[in-house]
């Protein structure tokens, strides 16, 4: 059996990064590294963790490519809210940057996309 459990994002600023998503969505932290080099999120059933580029620089011998503001990478975080223009805001106010307007999908789902503060993409929408 495999069970899906982390997602893993390689920043710059660990602590700084958790406490971006406790302010832009409300996550509280697990845990952070006393070196502040990991750190963990309760998300619900998959954790959102983060680990400092030096991490993914001994643990990815072939190296790997760094997320910046400029173009996101093609994956995503997806989170359902309630109301996408508050959610919205909430990012903003926490330093996050607006990537595509909200729109309203034809199946009737509203989305709309952010960067967090080190340029992950994440989609923000409805619930279907």
């Amino acid at each position: 059996m495999i069970k899906y459990s982390y997602t893993i994002m390689y920043v710059v600023d660990v602590e700084a990064t958790i406490q971006f998503y406790e302010q832009a969505f409300g996550f509280v932290r697990k845990f952070v590294t006393p070196e502040q080099d990991y750190g963990e999120l309760i998300s619900g059933d998959t954790t959102i963790a983060f680990a400092h580029i030096d991490l993914a620089s001994s643990n990815l011998s072939k190296g790997y490519q760094q997320v910046n503001k400029e173009k996101p990478f093609g994956i995503e975080l997806g989170f359902v809210v309630d109301d996408v223009l508050s959610a919205i805001e909430k990012v903003e106010q926490a330093g996050g940057t607006i990537h595509e307007s909200v729109t309203v999908k034809p199946w009737g789902q509203t989305v709309g996309y952010v960067l967090d503060n080190n340029g992950f993409l994440i989609e923000l929408c409805t619930s279907m």
